[in-house]
């Protein structure tokens, strides 16, 4: 009996597989062929494509950044010269082995000495005798038809010398007034006055004629003046020889520190671009003062 339901569903089975095969529903998924090199041809354009299209973007946006940050490229003639006028070399060269030899021997054990004393005093000297030079920048920039300039600087002489302690104290700049000296030389530079021939002046450095000779004037306008009377008799012959300390200990430049062979070309290159520069500043700020699109810090 179990044989023969044995058979019996083995006879079902088939004819169910039979009817299945034989079904028109029956269907084959068909496969796309193979083309590899078809397909990697195609994906070598699309990275070719896109690196491309990246590379053009950089491109404009560096070329973006160049026009808002560094303005227009710079032509041969926006270069400066490295060249200096300097007819006298030879003596130049040697007041300048004077200077360092002089700074050596002398100038810096002083200013080391001086530098010894508390802060508050070394503070209170400088302010003492920047004080004394604000009268010549009240001259020098009316004469530069910078009257508000003058204002400012007669403003804080004025304030120091009174509420300051006689220059002591610099109360004007806690009032909002900050210095901005000022001399003959800018006053020059202002008329149009070339530096003219580079010039190593004994003690003071690296100089121009023509700050050289505004420097002295200045000195001689003060002494003239002598307002406060500082600068004649006992007193000026105190007070001159402690404001050269003075000025020399707020320099922190040392002769012959680099070792370099060409330090003097380098020390006469930077002085006479720094000053052609602030001669080009100061013209600017004339020629926008009245619209007051530029306002310098003073020189």
């Amino acid at each position: 009996m179990s044989v023969r339901f044995a058979l019996a569903g083995l006879l079902l089975c088939g004819t169910l597989l039979a009817e299945g095969c034989a079904s028109p529903s029956f269907s084959m998924r068909s496969v796309a062929a193979e083309t590899p090199a078809a397909d990697n041809a195609a994906a070598i354009k699309r990275e070719q494509q896109l690196q491309a299209e990246q590379a053009v973007a950089a491109q404009s946006s560096q070329a973006t950044a160049q026009k808002r940050d560094l303005g227009p490229p710079i032509t041969a003639a926006d270069v400066p010269s490295i060249t200096t006028y300097d007819p006298w070399e030879r003596m130049n060269r040697f007041t300048y082995r004077f200077n360092a030899h002089f700074d050596e021997a002398i100038f810096l054990p002083v200013v080391n000495q001086y530098r010894r004393l508390p802060s508050p005093v070394q503070s209170g000297l400088h302010n003492f005798f920047f004080n004394l030079t604000e009268v010549v920048s009240v001259i020098n920039y009316v004469v530069q038809l910078r009257p508000a300039r003058g204002a400012q600087s007669l403003g804080r002489f004025v304030i120091n010398s009174t509420l300051g302690i006689g220059g002591l104290f610099d109360v004007a700049a806690r009032l909002h007034l900050p210095p901005a000296r000022t001399g003959l030389g800018a006053t020059l530079a202002r008329w149009g006055v070339h530096p003219g021939p580079y010039l190593v002046i004994p003690i003071f450095g690296p100089s121009t004629v023509r700050e050289g000779c505004g420097f002295f004037s200045d000195y001689a306008t003060a002494y003239l003046i002598n307002f406060p009377p500082v600068y004649r008799g006992t007193v000026g012959w105190v007070l001159t020889p402690i404001a050269l300390i003075d000025a020399r200990a707020n320099i922190s430049f040392r002769y012959y520190s680099t070792d370099s062979p060409f330090e003097y070309s380098t020390v006469r290159f930077l002085y006479v671009r720094k000053t052609l520069i602030e001669d080009d500043r100061l013209r600017l700020w004339h020629r926008s003062a009245p619209d007051r699109t530029f306002t310098p810090a003073g020189r």
